[in-house]
């Protein structure tokens, strides 16, 4: 059984002061026990969806607070992969994938425990007539879950710091070396205001969730975003396909109780009846502080995640400083010994070009096309490199000239390069035209 194939139907409304209440078929309480306890299990503990209630205090965490639950549970994870599945299920905590073996047993563990937790709290509670109340708590929980995550990828787009511009080294490399999910990352960032626009319907779907009265324009707008991101990730595999999935089941539960107002609206063109779904307390009072809390919650979540938008945004997006010697550097003259080194394309140690990006990237292109990411620590005076070992004086006799002289790999060696124009490939340069007389693929 699925998440959504579990999803109850709604509770019965109560539209005039003498109707009761309608009491649960077993079938209908034993499939919101188990979405309760499932989408429950799911929330609480993976990575990010918790962490984005701590908002701007958020920031003052190291990257790895951010997968606590997960790194807890690994233990538990490796020892089903190996004992269960025959596989080594080590979770990876810097790999940036959401799809590792390890989270996909993680998904398995929490599906048995809500099915063993389903059959014990049947046998335990086979005597209550609904669950009225708890759904709508169910409700608010998938609503601040699917909202925070909204949030939080929706500001990371509409301030570019999700997909960047492409890196210089990606403006050298084959179209064909790409994977499918480089070529939607760099598709996107290529595309700045593209970008916005898809992040500014997810900020909007988010903050509509923290609303109750906007709660189901918000789980509409959720659900067609996430659709179409779930879609992108299947499509270019891209590892964030568990996640993607499970807001998408999320905004499908949430428009559950709509679903019958929906259709009477945009496909019968009749009027929707108002639903009263059990309200979350008893008093009056609470339920008006409870609206405030989620509303003051969406805004302490926005700001968290505009926060942690911006921050990467200048760290390593299109607002990072760029390093004095920034730029792609053709390799005019390179001396070994003192000695010409011809530019064939069969040579193993010349270098074609030298790329320094922003965040301290260094890329070497060899002679044969191949890019060769370094480490790299550069100063006014001097670049070391770690693999192939390096130390190499920097001399700059014009803005567009670069003369790196010292020791590669053990050898006297002097390199002569010349700044490319990066900003006159067509990726770059092209840009926006009204008038086209014919298409410009090329």
């Amino acid at each position: 059984m699925s998440v959504i194939d579990a999803v109850p139907s709604p509770p019965v409304c109560v539209t005039e002061p003498s109707a009761s209440p309608r009491t649960w078929s077993p079938v209908r309480k034993a499939a919101f026990r188990f979405t309760f306890t499932y989408t429950s299990l799911f929330c609480l503990t993976f990575a990010q969806i918790t962490f984005v209630f701590l908002g701007p205090a958020g920031s003052l965490l190291p990257e790895s607070a951010m997968l606590w639950q997960m790194k807890a549970l690994a233990p538990v994870m490796e020892w089903l992969g190996r004992n269960i599945f025959g596989v080594d299920a080590v979770l990876n905590a810097t790999s940036g994938s959401g799809d590792q073996a390890a989270i996909w047993i993680y998904l398995f563990l929490i599906g048995v425990v809500a099915v063993l937790v389903t059959a014990l709290w049947s046998i335990l509670d086979r005597q209550r007539p609904d669950y009225a109340r708890l759904w709508s708590w169910t409700m608010l929980l998938l609503r601040l879950a699917l909202g925070g995550q909204m949030l939080f990828y929706g500001f990371a787009k509409l301030i570019p710091s999700q997909m960047g511009p492409p890196p210089l080294a990606a403006l050298l490399e084959p179209f064909g070396d790409f994977s499918p999910a480089s070529v939607l990352w760099l598709q996107v960032g290529s595309s700045p205001v593209y970008e916005v626009l898809l992040g500014s319907v997810e900020v909007v779907g988010g903050l509509l969730l923290f609303w109750t009265r906007t709660a189901t324009l918000g789980a509409l707008v959720s659900f067609v975003a996430m659709v179409q991101v779930f879609i992108l990730n299947m499509t270019f595999d891209v590892p964030v396909k568990i996640l993607s999935f499970h807001l998408v089941a999320f905004s499908l539960i949430l428009l559950t109780p709509q679903m019958r107002n929906l259709m009477e609206l945009f496909v019968f063109g009749r009027a929707a009846k108002p639903l009263t779904p059990p309200a979350l307390f008893t008093r009056d009072t609470l339920n008006r502080w409870a609206v405030g809390v989620q509303v003051a919650l969406g805004i302490w979540v926005a700001i968290g995640a505009a926060q942690i938008s911006w921050a990467g945004y200048q760290e390593y997006g299109a607002g990072a400083p760029k390093p004095e010697l920034y730029g792609i550097w053709s390799v005019q003259d390179f001396r070994v010994d003192g000695n010409p080194v011809r530019p064939l394309t069969t040579d193993e140690t010349r270098w074609q070009r030298v790329i320094f990006d922003i965040g301290g990237s260094t890329t070497v292109q060899m002679m044969n096309g191949a890019l060769v990411p370094v480490t790299a620590e550069i100063d006014d005076e001097t670049v070391q490199i770690q693999q192939p070992l390096a130390s190499l004086a920097i001399d700059r006799p014009d803005d567009d000239t670069l003369v790196l002289t010292g020791d590669l790999e053990g050898n006297p060696t002097t390199i002569v390069a010349h700044r490319m124009d990066h900003d006159a490939l067509t990726l770059r340069s092209r840009g926006f035209n009204w008038v086209q007389d014919e298409p410009y693929f090329r």
